[in-house]
């Protein structure tokens, strides 16, 4: 398309989105003749010359409000004078940034619910939510209103919705110059991430912001079946994760299955506490002054990170150790690791319970604590519905992803 056309494209797919999902998703739209501009204002040899792109409103635009699925953020801070690094990075590529998209308020969530702009609804089942936190952007991609949208994954922000709406999503590692200057949740385990529809479009886009692969051996993998993880899998789910886990790797065999599930125990419960203590010290400013703008259970969960007692924390800290440790002795024999993105399809508001959230987590904190890379890939379900498949990853430029993208 010209420049033109394309932002005209993205403006008329944006306005015959349903209400709600509207409303729940985009926080910010360019206006049609600055995107434009923008699409027509680099050099067609930019690898990703004229792709129109939505940021997580987690990241930084200059004079545009960053409110984090908040209302109050940008009164709190003030408008940014300055694009982050991951916008300026891809203005260099020559992608376009065409809006800004909404996410759980301040990346506190894995479902995709936001009682002041509303819950994202899925944009093929409108009865059911996105997941989370990436929502907006994970939506918008579904939608095919962009064919490329940037989030963040702490705890799973881009393998959960990405697994449930069906695209192709990557995480990278935390503490990357792409994170860094983004509205932190929890600063040790933040990751910049993206989704795309498509395997083609994830592999232009991990090249052109990663960089080719680093050339290696044929690798090696393995797989865990769901039915290491216990009892709450949705049968479909787990058959559906099983068989597309086989075309890529065998099943693990049981002593690794059993150094790795072993080394997981309580991953949950360190995650939570080092991503609410981190999280406390990032708001503690301003949840007294602000406490009735905030979600309530968020101003809780986000107050209560203030109360860990330091055997709590070095609990949580020899806990990261051992995770760590025992992937590191993983990856010391294999070159990727393939498990269930989550246990069950995209959810029904009444469905989003604790109990969910611990099943969601039970699959995306091993990679979370190892603050490694994944790659997740859709996996299609008789219903319709979709899940995912995490290929975790030692190294963002693993020669493994160009061998999985190109295999779909």
């Amino acid at each position: 398309m010209s420049a033109r056309d394309a932002a005209h494209t993205v403006h008329a797919r944006v306005a015959v989105l349903p209400k709600k999902l509207r409303a729940a998703a985009v926080a910010w739209l360019r206006p049609e003749p600055d995107l434009a501009a923008e699409l027509g204002s680099h050099p067609a040899s930019q690898p990703l010359h004229g792709v129109p792109y939505v940021l997580k409103d987690l990241f930084d635009l200059a004079a545009v409000p960053t409110n984090a699925g908040s209302t109050f953020l940008n009164s709190a801070r003030g408008t940014p004078s300055r694009d982050s690094a991951l916008a300026l990075r891809l203005r260099e590529l020559g992608a376009a940034c065409a809006g800004k998209t909404h996410l759980v308020e301040f990346a506190a969530g894995l479902f995709g619910d936001n009682s002041h702009y509303g819950d994202c609804p899925h944009p093929r089942f409108p009865d059911r939510l996105t997941g989370g936190s990436s929502s907006g952007s994970a939506a918008l991609v579904a939608a095919g209103v962009v064919p490329f949208a940037i989030g963040t994954d702490t705890g799973g922000s881009v393998r959960v919705p990405a697994s449930f709406c069906g695209l192709y999503g990557f995480r990278l590692s935390p503490g990357d110059a792409f994170i860094r200057d983004a509205m932190p949740l929890s600063p040790s385990l933040d990751t910049a991430g993206w989704f795309t529809a498509d395997a083609g479009d994830m592999l232009a886009a991990v090249t052109a912001l990663v960089g080719p692969p680093e050339p290696g051996k044929e690798p090696r993998g393995c797989y865990l079946p769901a039915a290491a993880f216990g009892p709450f899998f949705d049968s479909e789910t787990a058959a559906a994760c099983d068989r597309a886990a086989a075309a890529f790797a065998n099943p693990a065999d049981q002593a690794t299955t059993s150094a790795l599930l072993s080394s997981w125990q309580g991953a949950i419960e360190a995650y939570t506490v080092m991503a609410l203590h981190e999280a406390h010290a990032v708001h503690r400013d301003w949840l007294a002054p602000y406490q009735e703008n905030y979600e309530p259970g968020i101003w809780q969960r986000f107050s209560d990170g203030g109360r860990y007692t330091a055997d709590q924390l070095a609990g949580a800290a020899a806990t990261f150790a051992r995770v760590r440790l025992a992937l590191r002795q993983y990856f010391a024999s294999y070159d990727y690791l393939v498990l269930p993105a989550t246990p069950f399809p995209a959810l029904r508001k009444a469905d989003c319970t604790p109990e969910a959230r611990k099943a969601l987590l039970t699959l995306t904190a091993p990679a979370s604590l190892g603050g490694l890379p994944v790659l997740t890939i859709p996996v299609s379900l008789p219903s319709g519905l979709t899940t995912g498949l995490q290929i975790i990853l030692p190294d963002a430029n693993s020669a493994v992803v160009p061998l999985v993208l190109q295999a779909k």
